[in-house]
């Protein structure tokens, strides 16, 4: 606790300067000080009476100078609750015909017809709306059309109109009414020459194409180009679909999982050891201890089964340390983990599998058609087909299908990104789905947690789920007795200190369990066949992308 005294208590004790103490002069620093709190207040005293000026002069040129003009800081900075209604532009319906509404949004485009009317479309949460500013007697003056039109694109604005409804389709905004603008103040303005317009990001590869071959040239904004300017790149209507799908796919799973009883947990990122083996690992320093970033809540998620927890599940980041420059590939990403006891066979984890993937694919189509479609626009591609009971395949089957197909792949090792594309072309022809497990893996390709076949120790009881040919899941029954758990860790080259706490915890009666961990990134770059994992990443970071 701090031995300073409070500012209320310091008042109380201190004793109040003498006569001779205030009449002293003051420090170089002190005098510099005060020379600066003057100075600042002069200058908040002039931009005053420049503003009061500036109102006067509005005031003789144009009575209606109130209605519009930039909004002030001292008015944005919680200064009163006016009561004022606020309309979402979502709800803006012929319902409102004729009704006054209060409405605030981004200024996406702004086109002037002469000097005596403006049409502004207004943009906020995926919506827009068109509103026209028409000078009126007593309502609009052209000072007040003149300064609509001199508003940059993307700067927020707050307009009072009226809602009326056109006898014709409104093409440029979403919502099929208009406001007839009253006042329009602007409250934020942005820069007049934005590093990216947020037309040409918004554009498909077809619109392009098609536009060169008719001659004209298009801007095409490069991924790069994007993720450096990405507060201005995720307010297209397709990267709002992407996001707005990503946050329901984080909801369906959480919900679905305490639906079956599943309790979220949450583990440490900072950890002593590889908690998956291998390398690739953030390694940093403990104050003075060895310590890297948590490449999965794996440990620690068994940890809590033998803790009694029953079933846990975890939404958070995970770190991998790869120098992956693939389309599918992130240093940091968003986990999904599941981890559950098992009374008799570790089927009972697919069946959850089963369950909530497809309940999850059935929400998205069903609630999120509008963002769908949005991303659709842009990247256009088919719904995903999975049918209401998953297939499931052995590993052995899914070599057997390759080989039949000239592949050759080696029967006890991994597939490679190559095969597992094929091997989803085959499944989607024979059994007409795209999202199916593959299980029964070698055991030489898995972690050294996961639990040997009882018939055959070469393989395993673990699973890979996949999506358009891709995994996206890996799981298994995990290994729950310790002598056995620090056996494969020693062949796996894993430093047993390291872990010490992990293998100690089964030491004190530990149920049969298995789990499986999924990115959330790549679910939603699957599920909307998209071609680059940092598409679904709101920030993504890579081996070359530490920023913004």
């Amino acid at each position: 606790m701090s031995s300073e005294i409070p500012p209320n208590d310091r008042n109380a004790t201190e004793t109040p300067p003498t006569p001779e103490e205030r009449e002293k002069p003051l420090s170089k620093k002190a005098a510099k000080k005060e020379a600066m709190k003057a100075e600042k207040a002069m200058k908040r005293q002039q931009e005053a009476d420049a503003a009061a000026a500036a109102a006067s002069a509005a005031a003789e040129t144009d009575p209606l100078y109130e209605n519009y003009g930039d909004a002030l800081l001292i008015d944005l900075q919680s200064k009163a609750i006016s009561g004022r209604k606020w309309t979402e532009i979502k709800l803006l319906n012929d319902g409102l015909k004729d009704q006054q509404v209060l409405i605030r949004g981004r200024a996406q485009t702004i086109r002037a017809v002469g000097k005596n009317m403006a049409f502004l479309v207004l943009r906020r949460g995926g919506y827009t709306v068109q509103c026209i500013v028409t000078v009126a007697p007593e309502l609009v003056s052209r000072q007040m059309v003149k300064f609509a039109t001199g508003i940059s694109k993307e700067s927020i604005i707050d307009i009072e109109g009226i809602v009326t409804v056109p006898q014709v389709q409104i093409k440029g905004a979403s919502q099929q009414v208009e406001v007839q603008v009253r006042k329009i103040y602007c409250i934020s303005k942005a820069v007049p020459n934005l590093p990216i317009n947020i037309e040409d990001a918004s554009r498909s590869e077809k619109e392009i194409e098609d536009a060169k071959k008719a001659g004209e040239l298009l801007v095409s904004v490069g991924q790069d180009t994007r993720l450096n300017n990405r507060v201005l790149d995720i307010r297209t209507p397709a990267n709002q679909g992407i996001f707005r799908i990503q946050c329901q796919v984080g909801n369906i799973f959480r919900h679905f999982l305490l639906s079956e009883d599943f309790v979220e947990i949450h583990t440490p990122k900072l950890i002593a050891g590889a908690s998956e083996g291998g390398s690739a690992v953030f390694k940093l320093d403990y104050k003075g201890q060895p310590a890297c970033l948590a490449q999965s809540p794996q440990l620690h998620k068994q940890i809590s089964i033998c803790g009694d927890f029953g079933r846990v599940f975890e939404i958070g980041p995970v770190f991998r340390a790869e120098d992956s420059y693939t389309h599918r590939h992130l240093c940091e990403f968003t986990g999904l983990d599941v981890e559950m006891e098992i009374e008799e066979h570790y089927f009972q984890v697919l069946d959850i599998v089963d369950r909530l993937f497809v309940t999850m694919f059935d929400s998205l189509n069903e609630k999120c058609q509008k963002e769908l479609d949005a991303i659709g626009r842009q990247y256009p591609f088919k719904p995903l087909k999975y049918l209401s009971k998953t297939l499931r395949l052995t590993f052995q089957e899914g070599v057997q299908m390759l080989k039949e197909a000239g592949v050759e792949v080696d029967p006890m090792g991994d597939l490679n990104t190559e095969s597992e594309r094929k091997l989803g072309q085959l499944v989607l022809e024979k059994y007409n789905t795209e999202f199916y497990i593959l299980h029964r893996y070698p055991l030489a390709v898995r972690p050294f947690y996961t639990m040997p076949c009882y018939d055959d120790p070469a393989y395993s009881n673990s699973f890979d789920v996949f999506i358009r040919g891709e995994e996206i899941i890996s799981g298994a029954q995990r290994v729950h007795d310790p002598e056995f758990l620090a056996t494969r860790a020693e062949a796996c080259g894993i430093d047993l200190k390291t872990i010490s706490t992990y293998i100690d915890s089964f030491r004190y009666g530990a149920p049969p369990h298995g789990g499986f961990g999924v990115g959330l990134e790549r679910v939603v770059m699957l599920f909307c066949a998209l071609n680059n994992i940092r598409k679904t990443s709101l920030f993504p970071r890579d081996p070359l992308r530490l920023a913004p």
